[in-house]
């Protein structure tokens, strides 16, 4: 079998990185290619899994720990992809607040897979709000340390998209531009807004046409690096839902608008909150990946008798509070109202990194 072409697309939490995924996934498969997807969390009960399992694209998904932790798991998936869909591009989305990816998978693929995988330059996609904050010496909405894991994950990358162009005018991106450039001036800085289509076939042939070359390796305190990740409380919850011919994407914005509510009286930092309302092939997502007027909606639940929710949320709290939040704004929108199943439901604090290789 012909190597598979594999890209991996980092970032921080609400970075846009299953959305450009997704976006990528559906352009090459309708020019014949075939192409699978590997997912990446702490916890399984993924939102970006389902999302993407919801366009027919065939998914791996490497739960309960980091590519770079479980680098076997990781591989295991790529294995599978090759034999059972026959990949000709493999899309990889490691967790948002992983950084080290160069010492800790780019170069033990090039190693030890390199008959198997071509490795694509490693990308971080980049918030520009966010981006803009840190870019010059703000914390981008996190704890100090969080920061610090965003600003390595910048450092190590061998091209930077900056994702959401249209949060900003055309002078502010130029500006944004020109200065991440000038601040990482051996790295490649790239735009693109996937809600315009803008940019996305760019990146795609900048980055599916060179083969990254793993010479940029941290200088990293995995301490600091740890605790980054340690203030964010994790949670990763289904719940089955009945009701009578219920309008779907009332109940989605309910529940998304008690949780912004919560998180703004208590000014709490958040990485990001997804939640996605499935009924059948019908499905809505409310999303917050910043203070709580980044809350956003899109597609459509419908109407119906079930539904399933899922929600994944990263919050910058202790993950007892984190589930207090999440089940309180259920609560307030459920009872009395509906009848309801908890499918599965897991919070966490994640432990320190432990990758398999460092290189």
């Amino acid at each position: 079998m012909q190597q598979t072409r594999l890209i991996i697309a980092g970032g921080f939490l609400g970075a846009g990185k299953t959305t450009l995924l997704w976006d990528v996934a559906q352009r090459l498969m309708a020019k014949g290619q075939r192409v699978g997807i590997i997912t990446n969390d702490q916890a399984p009960e993924l939102v970006d899994s389902k999302l993407l399992m919801q366009a027919d694209l065939k998914v791996a998904e490497v739960a309960g720990s980091c590519f770079c932790c479980n680098f076997d798991g990781f591989t295991s998936a790529i294995r599978s992809l090759r034999k059972d869909v026959q990949a000709d591009v493999i899309l990889a989305e490691p967790v948002g607040s992983c950084a080290d990816l160069t010492s800790t998978i780019v170069r033990p693929l090039k190693k030890y897979y390199n008959t198997e995988v071509i490795v694509s330059p490693l990308t971080v996609l980049s918030d520009p709000l966010r981006l803009k904050s840190i870019l010059y010496g703000g914390d981008g909405g996190l704890h100090e340390d969080a920061a610090y894991i965003y600003r390595k994950q910048l450092e190590e990358s061998e091209v930077i998209l900056i994702t959401k162009t249209d949060l900003l005018n055309e002078s502010e991106l130029q500006r944004l531009v020109k200065d991440t450039q000038s601040c990482f001036h051996n790295t490649k800085v790239m735009t693109a807004s996937t809600h315009h289509g803008v940019g996305v076939a760019e990146w795609f042939t900048e980055v599916a046409n060179r083969e990254g070359e793993g010479t940029k390796i941290l200088d990293i305190d995995y301490d600091k690096y740890a605790h980054g990740e340690a203030v964010l409380g994790w949670l990763n919850g289904t719940i089955a839902l009945k009701g009578e011919n219920a309008y779907w994407d009332t109940l989605l914005k309910d529940v998304m608008n008690g949780i912004a509510k919560a998180i703004k009286k208590e000014k709490l930092r958040v990485g990001h909150i997804k939640v996605i309302a499935e009924n059948g092939k019908q499905y809505a997502i409310g999303n917050i990946t910043g203070d709580v007027s980044t809350l956003q909606f899109r597609g459509s639940a419908g109407t119906g008798n079930y539904l399933k929710l899922i929600i994944n949320a990263r919050v910058e709290t202790s993950p007892e509070h984190l589930d207090e939040i999440i089940r309180e704004a259920l609560l307030n929108v459920v009872e009395g109202n509906y009848e309801d199943e908890v499918l599965a439901w897991r919070y966490l604090q994640p432990g320190r990194p432990n990758p398999t290789h460092r290189m």
